[in-house]
């Protein structure tokens, strides 16, 4: 279970948490993120799972919510709001634990192997036994355990971790028990299956980091025009108000002159 002063976190929550631990990695340029930064990463199609389509009006809620737990810090910069993570501090763990607890949020349970891979681009261990040595930190931490080892799977080489920052973990049997009776046939076209998925899904992570980086800029450019927009009505406004200036001292300048003729009139 989490930290006894940390409530489990919605799906989405943890989501946020591990986009900002990625992005602030991946796109130090645009970090702390905005709304709409945020919004991208955590529906980003690459390097996700579940692959999910949250609204911003969803984002900003979990934003809202993280942020009364001291998990997301808010700042403010050129009228755009932005946030950062500030899950080490909170959770008093080391940044290689951060990173692995980012990996597992964003991708869900996976061996300590994948571990190591998938969060290369975070922190990079020198070997798997170097997160195994941090995951099992995670397991056996005096304020409570934040990741979990799972039950090998019958047919899997090796065992799977999960974090806990949403609660405990629920794996389903029923998969594992139709896997396990399987017929030897059956198991060589699923082997072969899982080949071609891990094919596609190593191309798809060779193209990741370039995808990644052009949705936090697309992010980056939308937050930039909805900034454009607020200059240009603050202009707008600034304008409206001289052109009824102008109005006015014309005619103020109107009455002078004629104040200026009855003097005239008078003196003459």
């Amino acid at each position: 279970m989490p930290a006894p002063d940390l409530p489990p976190l919605s799906p989405l929550e943890a989501r946020v948490l591990g986009v900002l631990v990625e992005k602030e990695q991946t796109v130090p340029d645009t970090y702390p993120l905005t709304l709409n930064a945020l919004v991208a990463g955590c529906n980003q199609k690459t390097s996700r799972n579940p692959v999910i389509n949250a609204s911003e009006a969803e984002v900003q809620a979990a934003v809202d919510e993280l942020r009364h737990r001291s998990l997301v810090i808010e700042s403010s910069g050129s009228r755009v709001m932005r946030y950062s993570q500030n899950v080490k501090r909170v959770l008093d763990v080391p940044s290689q634990s951060v990173a692995l607890l980012a990996t597992l949020m964003l991708r869900g349970p996976q061996t300590a192997a994948e571990l190591r891979a998938n969060s290369e681009r975070i922190h990079r261990f020198a070997d798997t036994s170097s997160v195994e040595g941090f995951l099992d930190e995670l397991a056996e931490r005096e304020a409570g355990p934040l990741v979990v080892l799972l039950p090998r799977q019958p047919g899997a080489r090796e065992a799977r971790w999960a974090h806990l920052l949403c609660g405990p973990v629920a794996e389903a049997s029923a998969g594992a028990a139709r896997i396990g009776a399987a017929s030897q046939p059956d198991r060589l076209s699923d082997s072969a299956e899982d080949g071609r998925v891990a094919t596609r899904e190593s191309r798809a992570e060779a193209a990741d980091p370039r995808l990644e980086e052009f949705e936090a800029r697309l992010g980056e450019l939308d937050a930039r025009f909805g900034e454009l927009e607020a200059r240009v009505g603050e202009l707008h406004g600034r304008l409206s108000g001289l052109e009824a200036l102008t109005e006015r001292l014309e005619r103020i300048e109107d009455r002078l002159e004629r104040l200026q003729d009855s003097v005239s009139r008078m003196l003459g």
